[in-house]
């Protein structure tokens, strides 16, 4: 009797040990996510912690929520690119109603739900009825979407209500409302796909969408629900994202259809059709997540974490195919070879995957720690030379203190960089300095900080609705003066000017183009033929500038809010610049004072980067001692010009 129950017990035990075993083999992303979570659980002592796994869930969920409604496409044989313009349409939608027209929020929120449906159906009807292919029809969406939220914000953030922002908030202090979102909405794209006809017709379509056609289904109603889905889907998605940054942002999920998309193939669909789950689309959402986290954590260096997340993207990929082709291959019957194919696969992929991790973040990790305190610097991007010179001054005066410096790239997404602001809190740095990408977007992530007791410092832009213990930064208004004086007296109070202005909702840029409009009501001669946003950057700056001359050919002066933007000018104006046409610039870059020496661009009003980087860390250290820190901290400004550059050092 003891016998038979020792041997049920191990039996028991037995069955859920294989159980578990064929859990991890049929399921290719688990075993991909489990390695990830073990590898950076060995890396980092900051990452499997309570609280840094909820923050992990928060960071997943805008994106396993469009990943969802992505699902249902892909499952049928589609694409659907226009997820994250929907979301950030749907969700200015919502704040331009409640907050500029008085709508009452439940029929907003109705609203911006709506504008999921309607722009759902309208790719559903292209595709089905216009004989569109998928991706021309949803990467047209992509752009009217993208276009209609810009056109009704103004292209300025709208703040979100009050009582939906409370989507960004906790219950009970502890659960994150974004996660259980994310739950709610995983459980129902589960059902859909599992439970109903709409589900099964999915997978038909998928699978072979003439035989479905054949066997009786609608195949085109069936298609305008699944995009209406995901319509849905997008919809919840932006107004979560928005709530968790107190603001609907014009250029908010930038990019997220592509993570939306990697999530649901690293989750085990086919972009050929027919198969996906919504637990798959989940665990793939989640990878993404951890590796950003865990990547962050390790302060591996931003311009290095966007290959080491594709690298591990296509390695977890490349793990569930070849465990898939293990399991097909024939094998003699009753030998178990097809299974022991399958298991040398996962685990010997599991083990190259393992590796790489490690390697690539022993390889990239900046090296042991110094002894001294952790400090945290977030920038709204690293693809400008001004917020690189800024990195640079910064990481300059941590060395010289000793202090352990981690450097994030928000990669102008406001989202991203209330991820890395997030991942400094929970891991329990001692103080962070923000550049923000958007001043109002910063404020909540910026008052969790403050909740946890870290100082924030911000550098170059401020944060609004939020305490920080300094600004640090030039004096924008008045650099902005002085560039429209400096440009109306070369001109000799009388022209034609056009501005170039910087990224709405930066202080930054509302600051520049304020001094800008102070500075030429001194100077009624001058006249402002446009103003036009390039974002502070060179490309758009080109492009913009290309634009304006087919308007306006007799322009003879530029103001640029950045130098970038400037230099970009210049190369639209040709021969003009520097002769017939006067730019002037603001930052002082490198490229910038290049361009003044060589006398295409007349002027930059120069800020010192490398010095607002130090000044930076120098008052978070001594917030994080307790010391006196002057709320703000002003950096000055020079106007340099051919005749002055020379002797000019930053």
């Amino acid at each position: 009797m003891a016998t038979d129950t020792l041997k049920s017990r191990a039996g028991s035990g037995s069955s859920a040990a294989g159980g578990f075993g064929r859990l991890l083999l049929d399921n290719g992303a688990l075993t991909a996510l489990i390695v990830l979570v073990i590898a950076l659980s060995v890396l980092s002592g900051d990452f499997l912690t309570t609280d840094n796994l909820l923050n992990i869930g928060v960071q997943a969920a805008v994106t396993a929520i469009l990943a969802f409604g992505v699902t249902f496409v892909i499952v049928s044989a589609g694409i659907d690119l226009s997820v994250g313009s929907v979301a950030a349409l749907s969700a200015t939608v919502l704040a331009w109603s409640a907050t500029s027209h008085g709508v009452p929020v439940a029929l907003a929120v109705v609203l911006a739900l709506a504008t999921g449906i309607a722009a759902g159906l309208v790719n559903g009807f292209l595709t089905a009825y216009g004989k569109l292919p998928p991706f021309i029809a949803t990467l047209a969406m992509l752009s009217v979407a993208r276009g209609l939220s810009l056109v009704i914000s103004g292209g300025v953030p709208i703040p979100f209500p009050d009582s939906v922002s409370h989507l960004g908030d906790t219950l009970g202090n502890w659960l994150p409302v974004p996660v259980l979102v994310m739950v709610v909405m995983g459980l129902l794209a589960a059902f859909v796909l599992g439970r109903t006809y709409i589900g099964r017709s999915m997978y038909a379509i998928g699978g072979n969408e003439e035989a479905a056609r054949l066997s009786g289904l609608r195949v085109k109603r069936q298609k305008l629900a699944v995009y209406a889905l995901s319509g849905v889907f997008a919809a919840v998605a932006g107004v979560v994202l928005a709530s968790r940054l107190s603001s609907a942002q014009p250029q908010a999920a930038d990019g997220y259809e592509l993570d939306a998309i990697a999530a649901v193939v690293i989750g085990g669909a086919s972009l050929a059709g027919g198969t996906g789950k919504a637990s798959g689309t989940l665990i793939g959402a989640l990878i993404l997540a951890v590796l950003r986290n865990g990547l962050n954590l390790l302060s591996v260096s931003a311009f290095w974490q966007q290959v080491v997340i594709g690298v591990v993207i296509a390695l977890a990929v490349l793990l569930d195919t070849v465990r898939r082709k293990a399991g097909a291959t024939p094998v003699a019957a009753g030998t178990g070879g097809g299974n022991r194919g399958r298991q040398a696969a996962t685990y010997g992929l599991a083990a190259v995957v393992t590796v790489a991790i490690v390697g690539a973040t022993s390889f990239l990790h900046n090296g042991s720690a110094p002894a001294g305190p952790k400090l945290g610097l977030s920038l709204s991007t690293l693809n400008n030379p001004f917020f690189v010179q800024i990195r640079d001054g910064a990481q300059a005066e941590a060395k010289k203190r000793g202090v352990d410096l981690t450097v994030t790239d928000a990669r102008d997404d406001a989202s991203q960089q209330a991820d890395q602001l997030q991942n400094f809190t929970s891991s329990g740095y001692g103080a962070v300095i923000v550049n923000p990408v958007d001043s109002d977007a910063a404020g909540n992530s910026v008052k969790a900080a403050g909740r946890a007791g870290i100082p924030v410092i911000a550098v170059d832009r401020g944060v609004n609705k939020a305490k920080v213990a300094a600004l640090v930064a030039s004096d924008n208004v008045a650099g902005g003066e002085l560039a429209a004086r400096t440009v109306a007296e070369k001109l000799g109070g009388k022209g034609r000017i056009v501005v170039l202005q910087g990224q709405a909702g930066t202080s930054a840029a509302r600051e520049r183009a304020e001094g800008f409009a102070k500075g030429l009501k001194r100077f009624p001669g001058i006249k402002v033929l446009a103003q036009q946003p390039a974002d502070f950057d060179r490309a758009k700056g080109l492009d913009v500038m290309s634009n304006l001359l087919q308007a306006h050919p007799d322009v003879q002066g530029v103001i640029a809010a950045n130098d970038e933007m400037a230099l970009g000018a210049i190369k639209a104006l040709g021969a003009k610049a520097g002769r017939s046409v006067q730019v002037v610039g603001f930052d002082g870059t490198p490229d910038g004072l290049k361009a003044v020496k060589d006398g295409s661009l007349y002027a930059s009003v120069a800020q010192q980067p490398t010095q607002l980087g130090r000044i930076a860390v120098t008052n978070a250290l001594k917030a994080l001692d307790g010391g006196k820190v002057a709320p703000m901290v002003k950096v000055p400004v020079k106007v340099v010009t051919r005749e002055n550059v020379a002797g000019f050092t930053g």
